[in-house]
C-alpha cells in the first residue's frame, strides 16, 4: 500500500482546554461511533476553501467538542471522472472531480439517537451556521434534493463502515 502525500497539513485547527470545554480523553479505538462522510468541492473553490480551513472559527471547534466529535479530518482528493480511462477529455470537458472525505469520531455515546440529537445542537449553534453560509456554497452534494448544511436532507453522504483494523 502506497501513502501518497499523507503528510499532516501545515496547520492543525486546536482548542485550548479553557472555558468549560475540557481536552477530551480519547477512547479506545473500539469505543463511540466513527462517521465518514463524502461530498463534491467545486474546483473553483478548492484555493478558499483550504484557506478557510487554516482558521475554523473558534465557535465551530467548541460547538464539535461540546458535541463529542473529536479527531475529526477532512481530506481532499482530486479524482479522474472515469477510474479505468487512461485517455484524456477535450479542453472544454473537465476530466477530473474534486471530493472532500471527512471522519471523525463521535464519542458521547455508542446511541445513534444520542448521536442524531448533539449533531442537530451542532447545527442550532450560530456561529456554526455562519460556517455552513461560508461553505455551503464551496461544496456540491450528492445527497438529491440536498440544498446546505443547515436544511433539507443531509448535505453530506455519510459512508457504512465495511472494514476495520484494530491492528
Amino acid at each position: 500500500m502506497t501513502l501518497q502525500n499523507n503528510a499532516a497539513p501545515p496547520f492543525v485547527n486546536t482548542l485550548p482546554a479553557s472555558e468549560g470545554h475540557p481536552i477530551p480523553s480519547l477512547p479506545k479505538t473500539d469505543e463511540g461511533i466513527r462517521v465518514c462522510q463524502v461530498i463534491g468541492l467545486k474546483p473553483e473553490a478548492l484555493e478558499e476553501y483550504k484557506r478557510v480551513h487554516e482558521d475554523v472559527f473558534e465557535g465551530v471547534l467548541k460547538a464539535l467538542r461540546r458535541a463529542g466529535v473529536v479527531d475529526y479530518s477532512i481530506h481532499h482528493f482530486e479524482l479522474p471522472l472515469n477510474p479505468s480511462s487512461t485517455t484524456t477529455s477535450s479542453a472544454s470537458t473537465p476530466s477530473t472531480t474534486h471530493i472532500l472525505v471527512a471522519h471523525m469520531r463521535y464519542i458521547n455515546s455508542t446511541s445513534l439517537d444520542d448521536f442524531k440529537r448533539d449533531m442537530a445542537k451542532i447545527g442550532e449553534d450560530p456561529e456554526t451556521q455562519r460556517w455552513w453560509q461560508l461553505t455551503d456554497n464551496m461544496q456540491s452534494s450528492f445527497i438529491p434534493g440536498a440544498v446546505g448544511s443547515a436544511t433539507g436532507p443531509g448535505w453530506w453522504s455519510t459512508g457504512k463502515e465495511v472494514f476495520r483494523f484494530e491492528g
